[in-house]
């Protein structure tokens, strides 16, 4: 049997008993340890919060529209900029400084933010999400106390199908001195026995990261309502010549050849980000292999490291175990430097416990993402039940703090999804929304062939369009794109202007979360990029510049090219929720997700439109718009078990 790598000793017993953890306070850090005990050093950062009501309906919060509303006062106690030792800065993850000059948000807007068919709890984070006994699960991290960073604790959910949630009590929280300053992000692991292995991240008391083990105390309970700690934690410390905060994250094991279990941890040394890889029989003694899963110079810390297989033959999802001819592994992880998450294709050694990639030059952090809009720390699981690999991530606000603490909440988590194979590229995965979503689809609206000459801007009427998912599918005119000629090869999603910046051959889509007179629009186009060669390169893009009149939150423009393959029409799909838009392309191949905050386009007043802003190709498209139902979220009826 291995064993552990590095030992730990924990603080002096002293400090736990000055208080509870809700009431330690670390002395030299004054306000930090206050506002920022358990700041994000994992992946699932900043954390959902919500302290206000249940949301009220639609057409309720519609009719309070029409009311006068009162601004909400700034709030003057700000947290402190949060700096790289806490795992995380502000500038990173919030796009702005919150420094801008503040918007006159009334509360009916604060309101109408709130999503209707997203997981966000009752009040205010994920990390070992699993199928059991019927139920799924969802860990994700949580602040009882406030919309900030701090006291992180588990909360807990459960769900038939991964839409309708009912909340049970928090399943872990931070009372030893290996968690003491927060239970951060962990995996599952099932056992062939069906016993449930939970190894997690704690922030000790002394704020060293070290992965802790826990399990059911029950396994025979659907709904694993008590989690019991291990009593001999940490089961893994930092190991020699890593810094006692950049150790985090451990990943879902897997069954090697020699029966050992196998588990990766995130790091770094220096600027060079890397996953370890320990072996265990028993989850309780763990021994270091002798070299890093797979390593990248200058990437800086992987955090939320994920590893898993997808087969390259059939449609199906793989048990983390899997390996052998017809698969191959995917390697991801979240660059805490670059605040996205890079995934990359390879193949497993499970003789070495290395991983090389496909191609090197699509290497971790050099190309493809996992979502190219505001997203991070993404987690799959393997969905036993109906054989599929399901992918959630969490969904950061760009809004200030001070508006968080305001409504009452912060972030959501994605629309769960499935991942697969793209076996017609050989080169990426495809993303694409659980089954499952489509039960919550009302009426629908078709559009056959709509023509989009050169500046069109087409209505859809739909009604409301606040929620609602979004099947469009393109086709340009094949003469003009064939005669046209234009030096375009430079073109870049990000730094090219948005949906105002005209081509021959874009921009085209559609504005979602859009008024009547356009003052506040979402675009999500296509831009197709021609050489003079007559290659051509098609990109997927969406634009925030316009989407709010606010001045205070964030306005990015997403995206990157998106593989076309000959024969193949252009197509997108949108989930619009309130103020998040989940934008797939070409069938999951390149994934956006928007974080928006409109002032006027909300409530009845959302609208949207098809628009053809090239200058030099007309376009048809064919677009079936769904109104979406939302979700049933609520505590789940423990006095009637």
């Amino acid at each position: 049997m291995g064993t552990n790598p590095a030992s730990y000793t924990p603080k002096p017993e002293q400090n736990e008993s000055t208080g509870s953890p809700a009431d330690y306070r670390r002395p030299s850090k004054g306000l930090v340890g206050i506002f920022l005990s358990g700041l994000f050093m994992s992946s699932f950062v900043y954390l959902i919060v919500n302290q206000g009501s249940e949301p009220q309906s639609e057409v309720n919060a519609h009719q309070q529209k029409s009311s006068p509303s009162k601004s909400v006062s700034p709030v003057t106690l700000k947290p402190p900029s949060r700096g790289e030792s806490e795992g995380v800065s502000e500038e990173t993850f919030r796009e702005i400084s919150g420094e801008t000059e503040d918007y006159p948000w009334t509360n009916s807007m604060l309101s109408w933010q709130r999503t209707s068919y997203h997981f966000q709890p009752v009040k205010n984070w994920m990390n070992g999400p699993l199928f059991h006994m019927g139920w799924y699960h969802l860990f994700y991290q949580y602040n009882p106390d406030s919309a900030v960073w701090s006291n992180i604790t588990w909360g807990h959910a459960v769900s038939r199908d991964l839409i309708h949630w009912l909340h049970l009590p928090l399943a872990m929280v931070r009372d030893s001195w290996f968690d003491f300053n927060g239970v951060w992000t962990g995996s599952a692991t099932i056992l062939p026995d069906g016993q449930i292995i939970m190894l997690y991240t704690g922030s000790t008391n002394d704020f060293v990261q070290v992965q802790n083990l826990a399990y059911p105390s029950n396994v025979s309970d659907p709904l694993l309502l008590e989690w019991v700690k291990y009593p001999g934690n940490p089961v893994m410390a930092p190991p020699s010549g890593i810094a006692d905060d950049d150790f985090r994250d451990p990943t879902t094991a897997w069954l090697g050849l020699d029966g050992k279990w196998r588990i990766t941890v995130g790091s770094k040394v220096n600027k060079d980000g890397m996953a370890f890889v320990y072996k265990t029989t028993d989850f309780i003694s763990y021994e270091l292999a002798d070299q890093s899963l797979y390593a990248i110079p200058g990437t800086g810390m992987w955090e939320c490291v994920d590893f898993y297989p997808v087969s390259t033959t059939e449609p199906n999802g793989l048990d983390t175990s899997s390996n052998g001819p017809g698969i191959k592994h995917v390697l991801k992880a979240s660059l805490q430097d670059y605040a996205h998450d890079y995934y990359v294709l390879g193949t497993y050694d499970p003789i070495t416990d290395t991983w090389t990639p496909d191609n090197p030059d699509l290497d971790v952090g050099f190309r493809f993402r996992v979502d190219y809009g505001k997203y991070y720390a993404s987690k799959t699981f393997y969905d036993q039940y109906k054989k599929r690999r399901i992918l959630w991530a969490w969904i950061g606000e760009t809004d200030s703090e001070d508006i968080d603490i305001a409504k009452g909440w912060a972030s959501v988590l994605t629309i769960p999804r499935t991942v697969v194979f793209d076996k017609k590229t050989g080169t990426n995965i495809l993303q694409w929304p659980v089954e499952e979503v489509e039960s919550l689809r009302l009426g629908s609206h078709e559009f056959e062939e709509v023509d989009l000459h050169p500046g069109s801007v087409v209505p859809l009427v739909v009604g409301s369009a606040t929620q609602l998912d979004i099947v469009a599918v393109f086709e340009i005119d094949k003469e003009a794109l064939e005669a046209t000629v234009e030096a375009d090869v430079g073109y870049n999603c990000t730094t090219s202007g948005g949906a105002r910046s005209r081509g021959i051959l874009g921009p085209f889509g559609l504005l979602v979360l859009a008024d009547e007179t356009h003052s506040e629009l979402t675009p999500v186009y296509f831009y197709n990029a021609k050489g003079t060669d007559g290659s051509a390169e098609t990109y997927f893009c969406a634009d925030e510049t316009r989407s709010s009149k606010a001045s205070d939150v964030g306005k990015q423009v997403y995206g990157s090219k998106v593989p076309v393959l000959n024969g193949e029409k252009l197509s997108m799909r949108l989930l619009v929720d309130h103020s998040i838009v989940e934008s797939f392309a070409q069938g999951g191949r390149t994934v956006i997700t928007s974080r928006v905050y409109p002032t006027t386009a909300i409530y009845g007043a959302a609208r949207v439109f098809l628009f053809n802003n090239a200058t030099g190709v007309s376009v048809k498209a064919s677009v079936k718009i769904w109104h979406i139902d939302s979700a049933d979220i609520h505590p789940f009826p423990l006095d009637q078990l």
